[in-house]
């Protein structure tokens, strides 16, 4: 299942910056686990803004909340979640 997810983070300014390096580091980490295994399809970056928009192939929606439940900075976001489905103008769709 495709969905498209919108994350806007809002790291607390006096977290120490250790702790703020080490999360930023275990994301990044995480973020490209899920890339090469082909479930994070897709992530752009939101100009001005600390916030993304990503796509996510996986199984459900069970799936979905367990992948964005473990991302180290997820204590820190604001998420919304959109299922997509094939447009029949998708050139893909025949």
């Amino acid at each position: 299942m495709l969905f498209a997810v919108r994350m806007d983070v809002d790291i607390p300014r006096d977290l120490a910056p250790e702790v703020r390096a080490d999360l930023v580091a275990r994301e990044k980490a995480y973020c490209r686990e899920l890339q090469k295994s082909g479930e994070w399809v897709h992530i752009w970056r939101c100009v001005g803004e600390y916030a993304n928009i990503s796509v996510f192939d996986v199984a459900d929606n069970a799936a979905l909340h367990d992948l964005l439940w473990n991302l180290p900075l997820f204590p820190f976001m604001k998420v919304e979640v959109t299922p997509l489905a094939q447009h029949p103008s998708d050139l893909a769709a025949g």
